[in-house]
Formats: C-alpha cells, structure tokens, sequence
C-alpha cells in the first residue's frame, strides 16, 4: 500500500538536512550531500567556439594582407613599365636633340621624373656581329667565349652556317625532319635572332645567357649570344662602350685587356676612336650607325620618398631615319620585357 508524506514531515527532512550541512563543515572528511551539476559544458562550448572565430579571423586577416601587398606590388609594375616606357620616348628625343641631351657614344642616360627613376642603356647594333654574314672563325670565337666547349662551339658553327646557307639539302635536314614536331630548315637568312633557338646545339641558357657565381658566392648575371648577335650588326667594327666582353674576347682581344677596358667604359665613356686605335686589329669604334637598342630599366618612387626595389626593363629597336623621310625614326620592333644583363 503506497504512503504520500505528510506537510509535517517535509519540515523534519528539512531540518535533517540543513543538520548533516553543518555535521560537515565541522568535520571536512565527511562525505558530502550530492551537489546539482553547474554550467562548465557550456562554458567550455562558448571558448571552442570563440577561439575557432579567432582562427578564422587571422587567417581572413592574412589572406587581405596578402592580397593587398600583391596588388601594390602589381600596381608598382604597371607604374614601373610606363615610366620606361616613357624613358624610351624621351631617350629618342634626346638622341635626335643632341648637345647638350645627348653626344654620340653616350652608353647610358639616366633620368628623372616626378614618379620615378630610369636607366636608358644605348647600345648600337654595330655593338654585335651580324648573324648573317659573321664569319665562322668569328662565330666560334664568340660562342668559345660565352663558355661553349670547343667541340659544341664548332657544332653549332657548322649548324649556323647550315642555316643561313641557301641550298637545296645539307646532311642536317634529316635531323629536323626527325624532331617532334618536324620543320624544314630555312636555309636563307635569319630574320630574328630567336630562330638561333631551334639551331642543332643551341640550348636557353646559351641563348639567353645565365647565373654564374663569384668567388664571394654572389650570383652574377652572364649574358648569352643573343646579347653579341643581331641581325643589323656588324663585321668589321664595333662599339667600344657596349660591346659584350664575349664580343671583345672574339675579336682577338686578351682577357686582360678586355676587363681593362670594360672598367674603364665604366668610370667614363672612350669619346675618340684614337683612344681604342690599334686595340683588337683596328675592329674598335666609337658609337655607332643609325640603329640602336634602346633598353630602359625603371623605378617608382614611394610615398616616403624612396625608390621602390621592383625594377621593370623594355626595349625598342630604333632606326632614325635620314631627312625626308615620312617619320624621324622607326620602331623596328618592341621588347615589352627585357632582361637587363
């Protein structure tokens, strides 16, 4: 038979218990009364979830950190090219103006402009040999300088000659036709010099030149043939102020003699050829025709008034054209990136 608890004993379990909470505070080893549980699952729930958003707000915090230095960086090489581009235009001016913008032999112009700084090299063709009528000794000197092994030199001696030889077959057509994909070689004159890059032993790193490093273990730009050739060169003489020291090196020039005078051009310009007659069998000038290179290197100024680290380089190859002409000069052809060696 069930019993229900009276109103008079609920008094009685209140006054037992209210008597066993003051039993153990007199006697600590007591066991105590069952406690209900508190909050610290939700408590611990609410720290997971506020150091998981702080993780997700460093990282979105990053990401725009990162995006936005890309787009400066970005927007600092759009400021940069133009601002070549714009040294390119003036250093055209300037080399039509003459005195006191410009004097023939000149290697380099340096220029300021309100956004900026730029470098514009001056380098004539008449600085390289021409690609299509160098003579084979002077072409194997050349790539025998660029570093070339003597039995690869004379490979791709031969293999230019090939090219640029009209006939109506040579024994190295049968290794073009076995490449994959197959082409016929031109066998006339090359028109680019990027057609070097297809020749039978030409290689990117000779072509376009590579790293080398000092003896103090810096890296150091080496330029390549493409930085010696050209197709408006020449064979008899050549700019003293911006031959490649490879350049040099082919005309039959000592090592010694070369680092001489690419330290001297250095610290000043050679500005009358009887300071170069006699030096390389009389194959050295000063200045050049009526074609040049003009390479313009560039860099933005900061809002606190410093130079920005990103560099951008263009080029144009410039003919200035003789008097009636429809224009003063023509762009032969435009380099939106070049690498300055």
């Amino acid at each position: 038979m069930e019993t229900s608890s009276s109103p008079d004993q609920e008094p009685f379990a209140l006054h037992l218990q209210s008597r066993a909470r003051k039993q153990a505070v007199r006697n600590p080893t007591a066991t105590p009364l069952p406690r209900e549980r508190t909050g610290g699952g939700a408590l611990l729930a609410v720290l997971w979830v506020s150091a998981g958003l702080s993780a997700i707000a460093f990282s979105v915090a990053s990401t725009v950190r990162s995006e936005t230095e890309r787009t400066a960086t970005a927007l600092d090489g759009v400021r940069a090219y133009y601002l070549a581009v714009g040294a390119v235009e003036r250093a055209i001016l300037h080399m039509q103006w003459r005195e006191p913008y410009y004097r023939p032999g000149i290697p380099l112009l340096r220029m300021a402009f309100p956004a900026g700084d730029a470098e514009v090299e001056i380098i004539p063709e008449a600085a390289k040999f021409n690609i299509n009528s160098a003579s084979p000794e002077d072409l194997y000197k050349l790539l025998s300088a660029l570093g070339a092994p003597p039995d690869r030199a004379g490979a791709i001696t031969e293999a230019i000659v090939d090219w640029r030889t009209p006939v109506a077959e040579s024994p190295y057509d049968r290794y073009y036709l076995g490449l994959a994909p197959s082409f016929r070689p031109r066998h006339a004159s090359l028109e680019e010099i990027e057609e070097l890059l297809v020749v039978r032993g030409m290689t990117p790193e000779l072509f376009y030149g590579t790293y080398e490093t000092t003896p103090e273990g810096r890296l150091i730009p080496r330029g390549g043939l493409r930085d010696c050739v050209s197709v408006y060169g020449s064979t008899t003489r050549f700019d003293v102020n911006t031959a490649h020291p490879a350049v040099l090196l082919a005309l039959g020039i000592d090592p010694q003699t070369a680092a001489h005078l690419v330290e001297r051009r250095r610290a000043a310009p050679f500005v009358a050829e009887g300071e170069v007659a006699g030096i390389g069998a009389g194959r050295l000038r000063v200045g050049g025709n009526s074609i040049y290179t003009l390479r313009a290197t560039a860099r933005v100024r900061l809002q606190n008034g410093q130079l920005s680290d990103l560099r951008r380089s263009v080029a144009a190859l410039v003919k200035f054209m003789p008097p009636g002409y429809d224009a003063t000069y023509h762009i032969l052809r435009w380099y939106d990136n070049a690498w300055r060696s």
